[in-house]
Parts: structure tokens; C-alpha cells; sequence
């Protein structure tokens, strides 16, 4: 099985170098990897590396907990971060409690030991559900310690199939498994690993440590104006679609709303300007304009959604009607309703329980974000339960991180 992996794994890298050459996002996955190893070339033979690594953004936000008191705990050793996907490295590339932050090499079984050989971890940090083979057979062959942290399994993958009897070998590499659910820990046991902690998902300690930052934004302030305000965060083109027709047509003149996209490419920022027919501002043209005069808000920047979602009477949380639901901690945290879409959210636990607890609610077209909307506008008990039904959850379920450190502190 190994052998038809790794032809696949060349093949298919062959044919993303190619593609690179016509999609701007695939030629930063490819040329970001050239970089890799000149990176990792200022580690040397007695340092004392922790590695952490997350697919993307969203893993990420799971190991900034972990890699915070990792800093603190262990400050002679090295921390090195890599990443897989373009869209966490150039966000977070120059994230500073990190020595070094990088991509991960492509999982041939080559670039896999040279990467071993180098950074030599005497700890591994894989966050969610990061298996790669290649990469995960050397640790093991390393004898280096590995704990999947964040953790969560569905009965639909691989390793709990009749046919899994491969990919379970992938899990036979981890020293321990902290996943966010009994459920995970059911299914894990079933297929004989008893290795495994509920500990919960580590983001909800990092959205709770937004609280105590802070998160006055004087720009945001003039531009609300004390009004309603809808905050539209990390919306791809069919949320925006949906919540243009709904401004365009449908939003009151006490309703103010703030959009920050996902793709900030100024081609897209300017036809999601131009669509809006109400009064609309960019965040680059802020300085020149009287604020309070505009409707609509366009954060064409990175690094600012956390602090805008404490403004927010409502927020809208992008991708569940594109490639997959963003994070609805940051605004939970704040304790304020949530409206996401339904297609591609049921993957994610947290979106889950918070449509049951009716902390959220899920829209698949445009009517029922204008009944939900004007719901929630409406009715403010209801804006208000929502909102401390959210903010509850985040706070019950924080405290994965002192779980995970404590058994780190029994390694190393």
C-alpha cells in the first residue's frame, strides 16, 4: 500500500506544480515549500525543538494555547511551526512565539526524512487530523513522541471502515490521542486505542483569551454609531450574494453591517463594493470619509475580525454555504447570536451544538436569512438568550489546554 501512496503522492505533486503556474493560491503552496529547508538550516545539532503542526488557520487557532505555555514552560527550546495550506502560512508566517514557521514538506517519503533528520522534534504536535503516512511512520521510526491534540473522528472515515485496516496503521504512530468528544473516544476505543483523553477542543481557551485583550476599535465605534449591526465575518462569494440582496432590499435604515471577507483580493473587495447599493465604505478609505454617515463597512485587511465581532448585535460567520463553516467561537465568545449556512457546517461540533442549543441558526437560502434577520433584529429577548447561550458554551467548554500541558509535562 505504501509503494501506490507514494506514486500517487508524486503524481499528484507533479500535477499541483503544474496548476500552480495558473492559480495564484496553488503557486504559494508550491513555491512556499522552496522555502522550506533554508528555513529549518538555522537549527542546530543541540538544540531542543518542539514542532507543532496545523493544516490551516483554523488549526492553528487550536495550537496557540498550547504553543503559548509551551513558550512559557520551555524557554530554551526551539519552537517550530509549519503549515500545509497558504492560507494559514501567510496569515501567521510571522507569528512571534515561533523560532521558525514554514510548510510542511509534501509527503514523499525523501522530503519526509529530511525534514525528520533536521529538525530532529523531541516532541510532535499534530492538531485535528493531520495523517500523513510518510510523515508518520519516520516519527514513529524516530521513536519520537506524538500526540494528536484537538482531535476529532466521524464513524464515515476510513479508519473505522472493514477496508481501514491501513490507515489504522497511521494511528498505531501516536503516543496519545486528546479529542473533542466521547464520541471520538467511542470510536477510537472500538477499533482497539485506548490511548485517548476527552479533553475537548483548545480553542475555546483561546477565544476566552480574547476577552481579556483589548478590543476597543475607535473606527468601528464611529462607524455603528450606536446602531443595530450585523458583522459578516469570513464570507465567501455565496454568503455575500445572499447578504446583498438582504441589505440591498430588505435592511432598515437603523441597520448597520460590517463585511469581513475571507479573499481580500481587490478585484473581489471592489465588486462586493459595487453590488451594495446602500451607502458603502472601504476600511482603506476610512481616513478620508465621515464614518457615521455610511451604512456598510468593508474590512479589506487582515487581523481585525476578532476584535469587530465585539461590536456586533448579530454575526453572520462565513463558508457554510462555500467549502466549509470559519470559526463561530471568536463571536460566541462575546456572547451574540450566530447565523451560518447549513450546507457545510455539520462537520464541525461546536456549529453543531450551538444549533441545538439555539445559540445559532443555519440558513440555506436567501428567505430564510431574511426571517431569521428580522427575528433576531426584532425580538431582543430572544437576541439576548441567544447571546448567553453562547457565551455559556464557550465557558463550559474551555480547559482542554492544562489538560494537554500536563501530560506534555510528562515527556518532556
Amino acid at each position: 500500500m505504501i509503494f501506490i501512496y507514494n506514486l500517487f503522492a508524486h503524481i499528484t505533486y507533479f500535477f499541483l506544480k503544474v496548476s500552480g503556474y495558473f492559480n495564484p493560491k496553488m503557486k504559494l503552496f508550491i513555491t512556499g515549500r522552496k522555502e522550506t529547508f533554508s528555513k529549518l538550516a538555522s537549527i542546530n545539532a543541540d538544540d531542543k525543538v518542539l514542532w507543532v503542526h496545523a493544516a490551516s488557520l483554523g488549526e492553528f487557532e487550536q495550537a496557540r494555547p498550547i504553543i503559548e505555555n509551551l513558550k512559557i514552560l520551555y524557554a530554551n527550546h526551539k519552537i517550530i511551526v509549519t503549515f500545509f495550506s497558504p492560507s494559514g502560512y501567510e496569515i501567521r508566517k510571522n507569528y512571534p512565539l515561533a523560532d521558525i514557521v514554514c510548510y510542511l514538506p509534501f509527503d514523499t517519503r525523501l522530503n519526509v526524512k529530511k525534514f525528520i533528520a533536521t529538525v530532529q522534534p523531541k516532541l510532535a504536535i499534530l492538531i485535528k487530523y493531520e495523517f500523513w503516512p510518510n510523515l508518520l511512520f519516520e516519527l514513529k521510526n524516530n521513536k519520537i513522541p506524538t500526540i494528536l491534540v484537538s482531535g476529532i473522528f466521524r464513524k464515515d472515515q476510513h479508519f473505522f471502515s472493514i477496508l481501514g485496516f491501513w490507515t489504522r496503521s497511521f494511528l498505531n504512530t501516536f503516543q496519545h490521542f486528546f479529542v473533542q468528544d466521547e464520541n471520538s473516544k467511542h470510536l477510537l476505543n472500538h477499533i482497539n486505542f485506548h490511548n485517548t483523553t476527552v479533553s475537548g477542543d483548545t480553542r475555546f481557551d483561546r477565544v476566552l483569551n480574547i476577552l481579556q485583550q483589548n478590543n476597543t476599535l475607535d473606527f468601528i465605534t464611529t462607524f455603528k454609531n450606536d446602531k443595530y449591526t450585523t458583522v459578516a465575518g469570513s464570507t465567501w462569494k455565496e454568503d455575500e450574494e445572499l447578504l446583498v440582496e438582504y441589505i440591498n432590499t430588505n435592511a432598515t435604515a437603523e441597520e448597520k453591517f460590517i463585511f469581513a471577507p475571507h479573499n481580500i483580493n481587490p478585484s473581489q473587495i471592489k465588486k462586493l463594493k459595487e453590488s451594495i447599493t446602500k451607502k458603502v465604505v472601504l476600511y482603506s478609505e476610512i481616513n478620508d470619509v465621515s464614518l457615521s454617515n455610511y451604512q456598510v463597512l468593508i474590512i479589506d485587511t487582515i487581523g481585525l475580525l476578532t476584535k469587530i465581532y465585539a461590536y456586533a448585535n448579530v454575526a453572520y460567520v462565513g463558508g457554510g454555504l462555500a467549502t466549509g463553516l470559519h470559526n463561530i467561537l471568536e463571536p460566541a465568545t462575546f456572547g451574540i447570536p450566530i447565523v451560518f449556512g447549513d450546507q457545510k457546517h455539520k462537520k464541525f461540533k461546536e456549529a453543531v451544538d450551538l444549533k441545538a442549543l439555539n445559540g445559532a441558526k443555519s440558513i440555506s437560502n436567501y428567505e430564510e436569512m431574511n426571517r431569521i434577520f428580522a427575528t433576531i433584529r426584532e425580538d431582543q429577548k430572544l437576541r439576548l438568550k441567544m447571546g448567553e447561550t453562547c457565551e455559556n458554551y464557550v465557558a463550559k467548554n474551555a480547559g482542554a489546554t492544562p489538560l494537554i500541558i500536563d501530560y506534555i509535562k510528562t515527556i518532556l
